[in-house]
């Protein structure tokens, strides 16, 4: 892969929720071809994309059909629910999966990564174990100490996740987990709990013919294992910043290819702790649509291409809130919108998602304001006001 890449590009989207829409929506402002693929119709990014396909992406004769009836020149994975042993086929017959098929099949589960990071490439992370079963889970969990955080080893978006702060609510995060693990696993991670004082994300670019690159931290909220709020800069030291570059430097070189990786870390006073890694644009990420010159969509397409990144400009105190469904709906419809676009420097991005259910990502309220206590008040205000009728 070179700078001289030919456009337009196939590209193949698998996983088609509002993350990939804003990266179709990137990719066919330089003309590209984009094929969005999901378990569902109407997902997000079919709604922008060239076509679309309807499929398990489980199943291996599935996504061979797709394949063949669109030839990509890029597979793109969104999701983690994919099959990925199926990724390293495409690539030997010459289609350049997104970062590569090996590093997707390592981030797709969370028990991969973490050894990977913690046992093979010695980075500091969490304590950790695994369950299969709840009386695994029991255990390992008494081993780890109490309070610990229970997570399916595949999810998306954070979700099943839960703090167990004693041996009574062991149970209760198990089913949570289970209920909302992706994919075919049955497993769950339990990780020492970390007091930090900020979680962050470090948009890391990795690149074919050029340096890695980074985008400023940062700052997000999660409740109930998802991202609420996110803002950038995250405001943390300078020597903080550096070490977590050099981490997700260690980390993403293993795992090789090009495109945006989310890097997530626990910042304490005194140390900095790799959390979890998506090979992707990130969800908290979606305050770039705001806060620089070039959003993480624009710059995971560049990388994908082998296009120039010349320069990522952060423009000032941002901040990122999610609008939440607070109930089950079959006809989305919102009210609020302009009341929410009356602030200036707010804007709304309504994901397009056919159907809602309390607690589901239906649409981001983004700002800028003079510091990022202004930004992250505005943010909110402007997610509050927006409600599905």
């Amino acid at each position: 892969m070179d700078n001289s890449t030919k456009l337009p590009q196939k590209l193949m989207l698998l996983g088609s929720g509002e993350l990939g829409k804003e990266f179709v929506i990137a990719a066919q402002r330089l003309g590209n071809y984009v094929i969005a693929v999901d378990r569902y119709l109407n997902a997000p990014a079919m709604q922008v994309a060239d076509c679309y396909e309807v499929i398990s992406m489980l199943s291996a004769d599935e996504l061979e059909t797709v394949v063949q009836k669109h030839k990509p020149d890029f597979i793109v994975p969104e999701i983690e629910a994919i099959r990925t042993e199926k990724l390293v086929e495409f690539e030997k017959r010459g289609i350049t999966v997104i970062p590569t098929a090996a590093a997707t099949n390592y981030t797709m589960n969370r028990d991969r990564i973490r050894e990977l990071a913690h046992q093979e490439l010695g980075i500091r992370t969490a304590k950790y174990g695994y369950g299969s079963t709840l009386e695994e889970l029991i255990d390992v969990s008494a081993q780890i100490g109490f309070p610990n955080v229970v997570k399916p080893v595949m999810s998306s978006s954070g979700k099943g996740q839960s703090v167990v702060n004693n041996q009574e609510e062991v149970a209760a995060a198990w089913n949570y987990a289970i209920a909302n693990s992706r994919g075919d696993s049955q497993k769950v991670i339990v990780e020492e709990f970390i007091n930090f004082e900020i979680e962050i994300t470090l948009l890391t670019i990795k690149q074919w013919n050029a340096p890695t690159i980074f985008c400023a931290p940062i700052g997000h909220r999660q409740e109930r294992g998802d991202y609420q709020e996110s803002w950038q800069p995250a405001g943390i030291p300078e020597d903080q910043i550096l070490a977590a570059q050099a981490i997700a430097k260690k980390i993403t070189d293993a795992l090789g290819g090009a495109g945006i990786f989310g890097v997530e870390f626990f910042i304490t006073k005194d140390e900095v702790i790799f959390s979890e890694l998506s090979p992707r644009p990130h969800d908290t990420g979606m305050v770039t649509l705001i806060s620089q010159n070039l959003n993480e969509f624009e710059l995971h397409l560049r990388a994908i291409l082998g296009l120039p990144i010349p320069h990522i400009e952060q423009l000032g105190s941002a901040a990122s809130a999610v609008i939440l469904a607070d109930k089950h709906s079959d006809k989305v419809a919102f009210t609020g919108v302009a009341e929410a676009l009356s602030v200036p420097n707010v804007d709304i991005k309504l994901f397009g998602k056919p159907k809602a259910h309390p607690y589901r990502r239906m649409g981001v309220a983004l700002a800028q304001g003079n510091n990022i206590i202004e930004a992250r008040e505005k943010a909110k205000k402007a997610a509050s006001q927006v409600k599905i009728i």
